[in-house]
């Protein structure tokens, strides 16, 4: 489409995994002498190269948290402390910890129901996390909200959502709520690649475009809508692309590499803080566990896969290796990031197992506004209604 700039140049290919994508010459956001061809060194761009060895070591301990926690999280639910759904996100920590890092004070987060490293990374603890998926009273949300429900909105994380696709519609009034007050923030709304074929995606993409709305949608896409394999589930690829339709610029990136997405995603923010204008990016990363823990994960994908990904390609385990290059970073240091996270994981554990379970009559607390304030109800008749 004419006028329309795009972040990528690609090879049109259907791979039948996220893993075939890594064989694509991609091109994310190349300094003036790359080409489009070339194995790039993301480490080597603007928005990384402002980064102190301090700040690469602690993005290297949010990833090394966020699988920590889930893996204890995981065992917990395997002892019949958590119930319902257990959404893990091992594997795909760079994508939330990396593009959480490019945010100003006045950007925004929403996101689905795998949010636990999303929420790790704006900032919250691991007790109150934790503590939600036991369903206690001292989690994020009183324990009413458990694994799909976390919030934070002093850290401007605004949930959990669990009907697929429900957040991007939300996101985009968000975005609207800083366009209409004029300040220069915007709405990074994830999703997974199965939400892209959600009706309400594309109504939110048609306004975000209508109205110049700063909302960056983010498709964290892991190849799998819980157990289909996105060539059997979408027509058509990359999924950004669709985003073109409605002249929205769109990007796709690989989330194994950290420097990667930091680069995708400044350019997103840029072009919504300056310009107002929407992004929809694709970031192309891999789940190490099933699409819940309740997924046997055992028909759908070889045992192969998930090692040749986590040998080739683990988030962690790349960063690792890029700061030992680096020289900012020795083995001993890294060993004393992870017994540091395992050691938190293990005490929001023994946190949540301490805690109290919510009141009953709390049941109804949080729900409407109206009813936690009387004194200031405006409506007419009954919000909730009992039945015998």
């Amino acid at each position: 489409m004419e006028g329309l700039h795009h972040d990528t140049t690609l090879e049109k290919q259907t791979p039948t995994s996220t893993k075939d994508a890594e064989d694509m010459p991609v091109q994310v956001n190349p300094s003036e002498n790359s080409s489009p061809n070339e194995a790039l060194d993301f480490s080597k761009e603007e928005v990384n190269l402002k980064l102190e060895p301090d700040q690469k070591i602690d993005l290297l301990s949010q990833m090394v948290r966020i699988r920590r926690f889930e893996e204890r999280s995981l065992r917990a639910y395997q002892q019949g402390h958590i119930g319902g759904f257990l959404h893990l996100y091992i594997g795909q920590e760079a994508v939330a910890v990396g593009s959480v890092s490019a945010m100003g004070k006045d950007d925004h987060i929403i996101t689905a129901y795998r949010d636990h490293g999303h929420a790790l990374a704006v900032g919250m603890d691991m007790d109150e996390c934790m503590a939600e998926l036991f369903g206690k009273k001292t989690g994020c949300s009183k324990g009413k909200g458990g694994s799909m429900h976390f919030f934070a909105p002093d850290k401007n994380f605004w949930g959990g959502h669990g009907i697929v696709g429900g957040q991007t519609p939300l996101g985009l009034g968000m975005a609207f709520a800083l366009k209409y007050k004029g300040t220069k923030g915007s709405c990074l709304c994830y999703m997974g690649d199965g939400a892209t074929n959600q009706g309400p995606f594309y109504e939110s993409l048609n306004l975000a475009s209508l109205w110049n709305l700063p909302v960056i949608y983010i498709i964290e896409n892991n190849g799998y809508s819980m157990g289909t394999a996105e060539a059997r589930h979408s027509a058509g690829e990359p999924l950004a692309r669709r985003g073109e339709a409605f002249d929205i610029d769109w990007s796709l990136s690989h989330g194994h590499d950290l420097y990667e997405v930091r680069c995708s995603i400044q350019n997103a923010l840029a072009r919504a803080r300056e310009t107002s204008r929407p992004s929809v990016l694709e970031i192309i990363t891999y789940r190490y566990r099933g699409h819940s823990v309740a997924d046997p994960d055992q028909t759908y994908r070889s045992k192969e896969e998930i090692e040749e990904y986590k040998e080739n390609k683990d988030p962690i385990s790349l960063f690792k290796a890029k700061l030992l290059e680096e020289g900012i970073l020795t083995d001993e240091k890294f060993n004393e990031l992870d017994k540091q996270a395992k050691d938190e994981a293990e005490a929001s554990a023994e946190f949540a197992h301490a805690s109290p379970l919510p009141d009953p009559a709390e049941l109804m607390d949080d729900v409407y506004w109206e009813t936690d304030h009387p004194d200031e109800k405006r409506s007419e008749g009954t919000i909730f209604f009992e039945t015998l």
